[in-house]
């Protein structure tokens, strides 16, 4: 656990952040230098280095403990509703910004429904029917809202096709996120660097409202690492796991990508979240073929080492080399979406789409050689 010396500082730091500072302070000076989001960063990073260890206790208490078994790594019971020190620190930076659209009003409920639900299944357990049916009730309500696909189907019930396919992308990143936290510090550590990726190009962009919640929910993740690291003393849980692919799934859909050139704006998204993307997909492919999943309940239910990190594991990855290098990947990727922006004609805008192939492939041929040391 934090020891004593280290939560006072960050109850100093975060007491400072949050108000003690007077008018015209380190609050303002953030506001003139154009760094709101490295104020809203560290009020959420603060928050967690204080949260996580009293999720942890909490954890103990009611029984939410992740107990150790034949399909996880670790060795003893850890504590797995560290995702309450996410939501509550990223909640936390919101509000003290307090600048709300109304598709950020959507996005806070959304996230709500969602961690209350992770939360749930931490302490009790949930159906997977439960899980998916709460998860696209939380997406309803984020397009309710005025969040969804920007582009506009031209052809009849396009707009409710556009509702349709907001609802399936979230759920998505959702479960991809969720399928991602099987190692220390793998589904924190790749939040952490998607959400810092959408904050630079945000920010670059001067998409002000994206870039701060990008900068809330990357300190969110970034303070959580310091007990979610190997060996982590405390697990994100469904509560944060799902939270954060939500809120990530909810930025590619308020970004701005690319006024005019929709191949940017449609593949910016899909390359800051590629690493999960790709997971879930080939997987979901993967033990459709080999037949172990046959239905949807057995699809968000079915718990395997088949997934990219496992297979870097067997191929004598430790846990924290394959979690650099997950997130290594997962920054090619992004930093190539961030270039595509500034590429100009189509002809460079392909080339960098091919260089993200070429990098697939080589995840493809990883995936297959981890899969052949497994048998």
């Amino acid at each position: 656990m934090i020891n004593r010396k280290g939560g006072f500082f960050s109850f100093a730091v975060l007491a400072v952040l949050l108000g003690l500072l007077p008018p015209g302070g380190f609050s303002a000076w953030t506001w003139t230098e154009g760094l709101r989001w490295l104020y809203l960063f560290l009020i959420a990073m603060s928050a967690v280095f204080l949260l996580a260890p009293a999720s942890a206790w909490l954890a103990v208490r009611i029984g939410a403990m992740d107990l150790p078994s034949e399909r996880k790594v670790h060795q003893a019971p850890v504590p797995r509703i560290g995702g309450l020190a996410v939501y509550l620190a990223f909640m936390a930076a919101l509000l003290r910004n307090q600048q709300f659209t109304r598709e950020v009003w959507g996005i806070l409920l959304g996230g709500t429904i969602i961690f209350f639900l992770g939360f749930w299944d931490d302490w009790k357990g949930l159906s997977a029917r439960t899980r998916l049916f709460w998860q696209a009730v939380a997406a309803l309500v984020v397009v309710t809202f005025g969040l969804q696909l920007s582009f506009t189907l031209k052809f009849p019930f396009g707009g409710a096709v556009s509702v349709l396919l907001s609802v399936l992308w979230l759920v998505g990143i959702v479960n991809a996120f969720n399928f991602m936290d099987g190692i220390d510090g793998l589904a924190s550590m790749m939040g952490a660097v998607c959400a810092l990726l959408f904050l630079g190009i945000g920010w670059n962009t001067s998409q002000f409202p994206l870039s701060f919640i990008s900068a809330a929910l990357a300190g969110a993740c970034v303070g959580f690492l310091r007990m979610n690291w190997r060996p982590a003393q405390v697990f994100l849980g469904d509560s944060g796991s799902t939270f954060i692919g939500f809120i990530l799934g909810c930025l590619a859909l308020y970004g701005s990508w690319a006024n005019d050139n929709p191949l940017v704006a449609f593949s910016t998204p899909l390359l800051v979240l590629g690493i999960p993307i790709f997971d879930i997909i080939y997987t979901t492919v993967s033990r459709i073929r080999n037949g172990r999943v046959r239905s949807l309940k057995e699809w968000l239910e079915y718990t395997g080492k088949d997934h990219f990190h496992h297979r870097l594991m067997k191929l004598g990855f430790s846990v924290e080399h394959a979690v650099g290098f997950v997130a290594l990947l997962n920054i090619c990727l992004g930093l190539g979406a961030w270039a595509m922006r500034h590429t100009s004609g189509t002809t460079g805008t392909l080339f960098l789409l091919a260089q993200s192939v070429l990098i697939f492939l080589m995840v493809v041929a990883l995936m297959l050689l981890g899969r052949e040391r497994t048998e």
